[in-house]
């Protein structure tokens, strides 16, 4: 059987995508290692859409009910595939072949990437025990939960400094922690930033401890060249030093960025790739967000629509 669409990932982009195909009846396969994306880690997220919080598991749980839902309301022919990992794809006369870590294929005539991605995580000492107790790796979603207290913000990109304008509005004192002698953000961003008179930055130091006991307490670094250790007392870390987008498994298939994120157009989410869209994290979008994730799917959704039904 040859599939109108099949639908890669389970987090907020491709449950999206999956509630419109079982809406429009399109002959889907629905394929996912595990519901929820990076938030399902998160022990409360306050910025879902008609949610006011929920936990991470709570937001997977009703990912999946809400497909599910669709599905018997409508009569659909989605089937899924859980616990499974997309492992690569190849093209054929009809469309792709679609092959996962358990030796599945599966034949479609269109494709939705939503695999998502992963935060670049620090290795420093304490880090994997106080992540998630002071230590995170989303400002949109744990921001509001540090009012008035002082939190540090590790990296110097863009990202940092945007996370650091962020946290501004709810922080005591918000101290940016830079690895190298220069920031990689861009000169405005960085001016403009370091202006506030709650901001502080810290350059050429290497991380040695996060420390703290159940919560996050403070940071031990070195200054380079120095050698001298000191310690920032903070209630908060958030980190910001890049993501790895799930991409491998279409490395060679699809156009990429220098990061390994899919190139799309912003217009209609399609690839570079006839026959092949991609929606949230996994793209060369400028914000990644879990609404935005979901908002772009949808876009993808009506076009992979129009183009089986239209085209």
């Amino acid at each position: 059987m040859t599939y109108d669409l099949i639908i890669i990932g389970g987090g907020p982009a491709g449950t999206a995508a999956a509630v419109y195909a079982a809406r429009k009846r399109l002959r889907t396969l629905f394929i996912t290692a595990e519901w929820g994306g990076q938030s399902v880690v998160s022990e409360q997220i306050y910025n879902w859409i008609g949610t006011p919080s929920l936990s991470g598991n709570e937001l997977a749980a009703n990912f999946k009910k809400h497909v599910l839902a669709n599905v018997e309301k409508t009569g659909s022919t989605l089937e899924m595939k859980e616990g499974e990992k997309v492992i690569g794809i190849t093209k054929n006369a009809d469309g792709f072949v679609v092959k996962t870590d358990k030796n599945d294929e599966f034949k479609t005539k269109t494709i939705l990437i939503t695999s998502g991605s992963g935060r670049r995580k620090i290795t420093t000492k304490g880090a994997d025990r106080l992540e998630h107790k002071g230590l995170t790796y989303c400002a949109s979603c744990d921001g509001p939960l540090f009012t008035d207290m002082d939190v540090a913000v590790i990296g110097g990109g863009n990202a940092g400094f945007e996370t650091a304008a962020q946290l501004l509005a709810y922080a005591k004192s918000v101290t940016l922690i830079n690895r190298n002698d220069t920031f990689r953000a861009d000169k405005i961003t960085v001016d403009k930033v370091l202006q506030n008179s709650k901001m502080n930055a810290i350059k050429n130091v290497d991380i040695l401890e996060v420390k703290g006991d159940k919560f996050v307490e403070g940071i031990i670094y070195k200054e380079t060249g120095t050698e001298e250790e000191k310690e920032l007392k903070v209630s908060g870390i958030f980190v910001e030093i890049g993501q790895i987008p799930n991409t491998g498994f279409v490395k060679g298939l699809v156009p990429m960025d220098e990061l390994g994120r899919i190139k799309i157009d912003a217009w209609n989410q399609k690839t570079e790739a006839p026959g092949i869209w991609a929606a949230g994290d996994c793209t060369n979008v400028l914000y990644h967000q879990n609404n935005i994730a979901a908002g772009d799917a949808v876009r993808a959704l009506e076009d992979i629509y129009l183009a089986l039904h239209t085209k």
